[in-house]
């Protein structure tokens, strides 16, 4: 046999394969390291073991036809490069009892068919469920930088309505645990963080117990033509926080300096922020504490 079957994503049920391909030329497949065992039931070409998906479709087969991807496992299908993609989150109704497995987190709970979707072949919640769920049980970096992103995924006119979808997700799950954080993560979700370092830097300003800044803030000109955009912005006292970790400031530390002399001109003080705050954040907190004193105001 010159070619595998395309399988799943490179996964394959070993008794659906045996069925087609004769228990000879599976012997023959696996002796050549053609395919290699993801489990007693499954098995995966071994040069597509490693890719997300193929863990994904590979998990799936092996916990049954109910099995649906949850949690980060769900969002990175549906598109949220923040999300973890290691170990596989899957769900099974109550009643199943499948093999646990390396790499395979279990949850049992209720699958509703409704909340079930079909993406590239796999099954994984719908997006407002698996929000929810990350938003309850992940870390707070994990859940806001989803959440932030869930909701660029989805149209700007429609994010209301999506973001209501989330509250009633979070307010009905059948585990109450982490409801309390969950809606404070999701108060605090906008979509408008461009990378996950800025849904964390907003972490860190409320934390701090500062004033929540507006994100992507518009400086325009008397014409109404956007001159500026700044991460983080509270206007009133005219302080600004721009996030330099990420790729659109990198290399650009010329033009960021001419940027911030400009708006200091304009009557801003700007502080540049970077992933060192994230990791220790007290140097980014007390600037802008002091920016707030140098207004009069206290934070």
């Amino acid at each position: 046999m010159n070619s595998l079957p395309e399988g799943l994503h490179g996964a394959y049920l070993r008794a659906e394969l045996e069925r087609e391909l004769g228990s000879g030329e599976l012997r023959g497949l696996l002796r050549e390291g053609r395919l290699t065992r993801a489990s007693r039931t499954v098995l995966v070409d071994p040069r597509r073991a490693a890719d997300f998906v193929t863990r994904a479709a590979a998990c799936l087969l092996g916990a049954g036809s109910d099995a649906v991807l949850t949690s980060h496992s769900a969002l990175a299908v549906h598109g949220c490069s923040v999300a973890e993609t290691a170990p596989i989150h899957i769900l099974v109704p109550y009643r199943s009892q499948p093999r646990r497995r390396a790499g395979m987190v279990l949850h049992h709970g209720v699958v509703d068919p409704q909340d079930v979707e079909v993406i590239c072949g796999l099954r994984v919640l719908a997006l407002d469920v698996a929000v929810a769920e990350v938003l309850s049980r992940g870390t707070r970096r994990a859940g806001i930088a989803c959440a932030d992103q869930a909701l660029r995924l989805v149209a700007q006119d429609a994010r209301a309505e999506f973001r209501a979808w989330v509250e009633e997700r979070i307010r009905s799950r059948a585990d109450p645990r982490g409801r309390r954080q969950a809606r404070g993560l999701l108060d605090l979700a906008t979509g408008l963080a461009e990378s996950p370092a800025e849904s964390w830097t907003l972490l860190v300003f409320v934390d701090a117990d500062l004033p929540v800044p507006q994100q992507q803030y518009r400086i325009t000109d008397l014409a109404g033509n956007e001159i500026y955009r700044l991460d983080f912005a509270w206007p009133e006292p005219r302080v600004a926080v721009e996030y330099d970790g990420y790729e659109a400031h990198e290399s650009r530390q010329e033009a960021d300096a001419a940027r911030d002399a400009d708006l200091e001109r304009r009557g801003w003080i700007v502080i540049r922020a970077d992933a060192a705050d994230l990791k220790d954040p007290g140097r980014l907190i007390g600037a802008v504490r002091a920016a707030f004193r140098r207004r009069g105001l206290a934070a």
